[in-house]
């Protein structure tokens, strides 16, 4: 079969369908609200929302048990989204009154947020194996309701991180200037952490829980090398989420390999490589004269004789007068 037929035979699958429209919606809703987190020094925030949400998968499992909803992970899906924006409101109020340090709260998410999954999915009937799809992804069991939750929380979060990325920017770049200046702080703050939860959400089949965090923020390291501003950040970000994404989806359709990890391990070398090619690069553009036709020396006499280090030993000196 030539390369062009295995092409084919893979935009054919309709499994592949939803796990590259997935990826893509992913790939590029992840990185916009990554780009947040990395101008608020949060960037670990993903990872606790993740834990979170984790409590959430197992509770909308106990919900559907209890319901006779089948399949039993049909609530899965919305009891993740629920907990994660109640986490991330949580998480986001303490830092804001400043009665733990951001790190510790994190930490209690990180904790808590797993011990409750585990012992939410036992509760439900379930074991720790059900839970692996959503820890470390599982974008080839994606089913039409979670590729249509996808599309309907990836939208909702590009069309509000891109539409509002200024204001969003303002408040994540100086929360002070941006108070000063008449913004809603808190309502803007809390919009963000809402952001990243249903990132984590919509991601977590694609990369899983644990992973969610490297495609919103790996993206935006690779990015912030070469973009001069942040609105070319964000953008040059989710196109790499993109990139990375689907590369290492079509990579796990001909390896058997996990596709979370593959697009994170990508990300990453990415970003290796970026890392260390910027240096080279930015002396090619340091060498280079924009303008080779312009002299770039400009002589002033008076100011040169009087900086020169020996100035009033050898320059000549005007006559006396007698």
């Amino acid at each position: 079969m030539s390369a062009w037929d295995q092409v084919l035979t893979l935009l054919g699958s309709p499994l592949m369908q939803r796990a590259l429209i997935a990826a893509v919606l992913v790939g590029a809703a992840a990185p916009v609200v990554g780009t947040f987190l990395v101008q608020r020094r949060m960037a670990l925030m993903g990872d606790g929302i993740g834990h979170v949400a984790l409590t959430g998968v197992a509770l909308g499992w106990l919900v559907g048990s209890w319901a006779a909803v089948s399949p039993a992970d049909a609530l899965a899906v919305p009891g993740a989204v629920v907990a994660a924006v109640v986490g991330s409101v949580v998480i986001e109020l303490v830092r804001e009154r400043g009665r733990t340090s951001g790190d510790l709260a994190l930490a209690i998410m990180f904790y808590g947020g797993i011990a409750g999954g585990v012992l939410l999915i036992k509760v439900a009937g379930g074991t720790n194996a059900n839970l692996m799809s959503y820890l470390f992804g599982s974008i080839s069991t994606v089913s039409t309701g979670d590729l249509w939750w996808t599309v309907a929380l990836a939208v909702l979060v590009l069309g509000v991180g891109v539409g509002l990325r200024w204001t969003l920017f303002a408040v994540s770049h100086d929360e002070e200037f941006a108070r000063a200046s008449g913004l809603p702080v808190r309502l803007v703050s809390m919009l963000v952490a809402t952001l990243a939860a249903l990132t984590v959400t919509i991601a977590m089949r694609v990369v899983g829980l644990l992973l969610v965090s490297a495609l919103m923020i790996v993206p935006v390291a690779v990015a912030q090398l070469y973009a001069r501003s942040f609105g070319r950040t964000m953008a040059v970000a989710s196109g790499i989420g993109v990139a990375v994404s689907v590369v290492g989806l079509v990579v796990t359709y001909w390896n058997d390999v996990p596709p979370g990890a593959t697009i994170v391990v990508l990300a990453i070398v990415l970003y290796a490589l970026s890392a260390l090619l910027h240096p080279v690069l930015a002396r090619r553009r340091t060498a280079h004269d924009p303008h080779p036709d312009m002299s770039d020396d400009v002589l002033v006499p008076a100011v040169d004789a009087a900086c020169a280090p020996d100035a009033g030993h050898d320059a000549p000196t005007a006559p006396r007068r007698p």
